[in-house]
């Protein structure tokens, strides 16, 4: 059977939008949230390009899939995060380059919210300096905790690593960030 002259891959099992062999399904389904993750991994710049890694790498391991272990988002999260790991230099950058006070490529254009503004590129800078000095399995840990909202399970799921390890992690990310945070917290903040 040809879909748009290309031939499909025979299948004899039931294709449902988490099957990683129907890689349109899985990319309309889950696009979005992996595009928002790896965004702020890797900057908006190369989350696209990040996201089209982890759907080649999503389908190349398609039979590595196991939906009992596993949602498909889950997988592609894990994915994810070790192809953001691969571009780990420009994830550090980008804190850095947060962290030196880089400007907003967006100016807004209204003066009532400037101060607001200075404040929220502040509070950014010092956050990117946090990040950037977490080691890379707490920064990973932290990231699909508070960014992509998955719980402990599926954290040690999408990393492949103990639940133990997961909240460990996590707990010394939290602790890192409030001590550094809380350094430069401004009285009554």
């Amino acid at each position: 059977m040809a879909i748009d002259g290309v031939r499909a891959l025979p299948t004899t099992r039931q294709v449902t939008d988490d099957d990683p062999a129907d890689l349109a399904a899985m990319f309309e389904r889950h696009v979005r949230p992996l595009l928002r993750y790896c965004a702020c991994r890797v900057g908006p710049d190369a989350a696209e390009d990040v996201v089209a890694e982890v759907f080649v790498v999503a389908y190349a391991q398609r039979k590595r899939f196991d939906p009992g272990r596993a949602s498909a988002l889950t997988w592609l999260y894990g994915i994810a995060t070790n192809v953001a790991r691969r571009h780990q230099r420009t994830e550090l950058r980008i804190y850095r380059t947060y962290a030196r006070g880089a400007v907003d490529d967006i100016e807004e254009p209204f003066a009532d919210r400037a101060a607001s503004r200075v404040d929220a590129h502040v509070a950014r800078r010092r956050v990117a300096a946090a990040l950037a000095k977490l080691p890379a399995r707490q920064r990973d840990v932290l990231l699909l905790y508070a960014i992509a909202e998955l719980d402990y399970a599926e954290i040690a799921e999408a990393l492949d690593i103990p639940l133990g390890s997961v909240q460990s992690s996590l707990h010394r990310a939290r602790t890192k960030l409030r001590a550094s945070l809380g350094a430069h917290s401004a009285p009554g903040g």
